[in-house]
């Protein structure tokens, strides 16, 4: 199906409507209040559950509308905002608030380290050299809603969400498909769904976690999509670290900024091109006009997200 961009919901600036379906992300919730527990250390284990932060946002907010919590690893809000914008697309709600969070704690970092994950220094998105990820911490709260109510409520727009899709690679439980077979086809989806082509994407806010499969497996996918042109395509995690379920979320908003403005962010830590980033990646910020992005995330378990960002068009 092809869509016109201008019926497709926009991403506000506003109070937030008490009606509003709430979706949250997070992979681990309070998960330190159980750290804290096991420590004989005084602490809410309430926190422990997605449903008492849920509840918590819910009270905060004064909502009365239903919700749920998603939970898919690192791909968590963006998947968050695809179901968020497929409630609209399909009339079950016309105002979706995805509040995504995930915070640094010992268990998450013992993981990663089990892993052999994380890297001794700074993060190297695809770079030759990289050797792994740093965990970050962070959330983002993001306000979808349909046009007609947008238009209605006089809103403003920070831009639009013209397309998504997920996959899952089944693969393995915590490697991506080497060669893609997972993202390619999310990718493809969802620029079939935002009604635009290949050449329309002006820049690529990818997972780049780091790693050396997540990165090889990006650069491929994009080559396989988008041929050899030479669009950008940037990671914020050598900047602000592996923010996991929140990580598409906090994207998704910088892509937003990063539309208004023609500026594409630079990769922190990138120094030599790993095979296949040659003239894609860079450590310098780049000046474009954008009016379209693409937002990738992937996570444990062959889950792979595709997000397109649309610049505004509404005032």
């Amino acid at each position: 199906m092809v869509y016109d961009l201008l019926d497709r919901l926009f991403v506000l600036i506003g109070p937030v409507p008490e009606d509003s379906y709430l979706i949250t992300a997070s992979t681990k919730a309070g998960i330190d209040s159980l750290e804290r527990s096991v420590r004989g250390l005084s602490a809410d284990m309430r926190d422990c559950l997605f449903s008492h932060v849920f509840d918590y946002i819910s009270s905060r907010f004064s909502l009365t509308g239903k919700g749920m919590n998603i939970n898919a690893t690192c791909a968590s809000s963006a998947i968050a905002l695809a179901r968020g914008a497929s409630l609209i697309e399909l009339g079950r709600a016309d105002s979706v608030l995805v509040c995504c969070f995930d915070l640094v704690a010992e268990y998450v970092f013992s993981g990663f380290c089990a892993l052999q994950a994380m890297s001794p220094a700074p993060c190297m998105p695809f770079d030759r050299n990289r050797k792994g990820m740093n965990i970050g911490e962070g959330a983002a709260a993001v306000l979808l809603m349909s046009p007609e109510r947008a238009k209605r409520e006089g809103r403003s727009s920070l831009g639009t969400l013209a397309g998504w899709a997920v996959s899952n690679d089944a693969f393995n439980i915590t490697a991506p498909d080497i060669d893609g077979r997972g993202l390619t086809p999310a990718v493809r989806k969802a620029l079939q769904m935002s009604g635009i082509t290949e050449d329309a994407v002006s820049a690529i806010c990818a997972h780049g976690t780091g790693t050396v499969y997540n990165d090889a497996m990006e650069l491929k996918t994009f080559r396989k999509v988008f041929g050899n042109r030479t669009l950008p395509v940037f990671s914020v995690k050598g900047a602000i670290g592996h923010t996991m379920g929140a990580a598409g979320g906090i994207e998704a908003v910088l892509c937003l900024k990063s539309l208004k403005t023609g500026i594409i962010p630079p990769t922190a830590g990138f120094k030599e091109p790993d095979t296949g980033a040659e003239g894609l990646v860079s450590n310098e910020p780049a000046i474009i006009p954008c009016n379209y992005m693409l937002s990738t995330n992937s996570g444990f378990g062959g889950v792979n997200t595709a997000i397109i960002l649309g610049k505004e068009t509404m005032s």
